[in-house]
């Protein structure tokens, strides 16, 4: 696990100004209870800009748990790292109430390869899907507050590929 924490450090130890935003998340699903924290990086660009609305994104790395507690047994604690583009529909010009709907689909590493005795995942890579709502408040549209269905499998590269699905409420401070 080592290894996935340096990697995942060298890869973002760039900096530190660069980043817009924070996030913090917590969710569950599959008897599994998830917490992480986020760095965001904006895209330079928009598209389908005509109208009111428009489609932008950002990356999201981030790092956090999941916390297994099944009747099954041989409930562990997964770490998990991760990076996704998000892609976001939303308003061209938001007021301080501005909604939005967003996708994704990252990649993740996570160690140990199951939660309990009845969940396995088959390799510490892991795609990791969403859909999400939620709106930005404030402002400045500084606050950013969501729910995520999420996902996560390896795709069928290595057996057993059981899969989770999770539940997230998501917040963001903009900077």
């Amino acid at each position: 696990m080592n290894k996935f924490i340096f990697g995942f450090l060298v890869l973002f130890s760039g900096n530190v100004l660069a980043v817009d935003g924070m996030s913090v998340e917590a969710g569950n699903g599959d008897a599994t209870d998830t917490t992480r924290v986020g760095a965001i990086w904006n895209f330079d660009r928009q598209w389908f800009t005509e109208g009111n609305w428009q489609v932008a994104g950002f990356w999201e790395a981030m790092a956090g748990t999941w916390r297994g507690h099944s009747s099954f047994g041989n409930n562990q604690t997964i770490t998990d790292l991760g990076m996704t583009p998000v892609f976001r529909l939303e308003q061209k010009n938001p007021t301080s109430f501005a909604p939005y709907l967003e996708g994704a689909i990252g990649f993740h590493l996570i160690s140990p390869t199951f939660i309990n005795a009845q969940r396995r995942f088959g390799s510490s890579f892991q795609f990791g899907d969403h859909v999400g709502a939620g709106v930005r408040l404030g402002e400045h549209q500084q606050f950013d507050l969501g729910y995520r269905f999420q996902h996560l499998s390896n795709g069928g590269i290595k057996k057993p590929n059981q899969g989770i699905n999770l539940n997230e409420v998501h917040f963001i401070y903009h900077f």
